[in-house]
């Protein structure tokens, strides 16, 4: 059931996100299942103490993240009140991690530029200078995108990775193809922030919804780096686990 808590005006924070936020809380929190027809705007208007329209904003903005799917003639229902939990660990590899969870993950391109690596860039990968390859990808689960990546490789190491990935969707596969049979987690910082532009339209999101970040260092078998990632995770579709990472 909707909880109906006190919104607060004049916070800086829209009305209707702040009612889309309260109604997504509620679903995370297991008080409202899968498939559960949500309660009419009229209601969810009167335990809000807003308008309907503020109502329609929340539903919307709901129903393009995927939270809530919209029925022609039935309603607007639940669509999914699991996330999906992404363990970080030595070997971390994003289709085994939830091949348990989801019937199919896909890795998709989205876009790949060669350019001078910057001091943020060169000191993760232990370069004094140089070129890296950067590559942009989008990682869906069931058909639901859940992560966009941005990814950095020496590309004197592995100048193909760009194609290597767009052919097979793996980063795995694609280091693999340079060379490289296995590799580590040497780190991860996690942060939240807001959605960007760019975030939003890939991961199909609303204005003001949170993203998690995973700042990442993989290495190979020797500890040489390999790839520095910054993977960000709709916060309302997955969580984070980090699991024990000593041998």
């Amino acid at each position: 059931m909707v909880s109906g808590k006190f919104i607060t005006r004049n916070s800086g924070v829209a009305v209707w996100r702040q009612i889309a936020d309260q109604i997504r809380g509620d679903i995370t929190a297991g008080r409202m299942a899968t498939g559960v027809r949500m309660p009419p705007e009229v209601e969810l208007a009167s335990r809000f103490a807003v308008n309907r329209h503020t109502i329609r904003s929340a539903i919307a903005a709901l129903t393009k993240e995927g939270v809530l799917r919209a029925e022609q003639g039935r309603g607007t229902f639940v669509a999914n009140s699991r996330k999906l939990t992404y363990r970080i660990g030595e070997r971390t590899r994003f289709s085994q991690i939830l091949a348990t969870q989801v019937r199919e993950t896909k890795g998709i391109l989205l876009a790949h530029q060669r350019e001078e690596a910057t001091p943020e860039v060169a000191e993760a990968l232990d370069m004094q200078s140089g070129e890296v390859i950067r590559i942009d990808t989008l990682h869906t689960a069931d058909g639901n995108p859940v992560t966009c990546a941005t990814a950095w490789f020496d590309a004197a190491r592995v100048p193909n990775v760009a194609d290597d990935y767009r052919s097979s969707g793996s980063i795995t596969f694609a280091l693999k193809a340079a060379g490289i049979e296995d590799y580590l987690r040497k780190s991860t910082i996690i942060a939240a922030r807001h959605a960007d532009a760019e975030d939003l339209r890939h991961l199909r999101l609303a204005p003001g919804a949170i993203v998690l970040v995973a700042t990442a260092i993989n290495v190979d078998m020797e500890g040489r780096p390999i790839e520095y990632a910054k993977t960000r995770f709709a916060a309302d579709r997955m969580e984070i686990a980090i699991d024990n990472q000593t041998k």
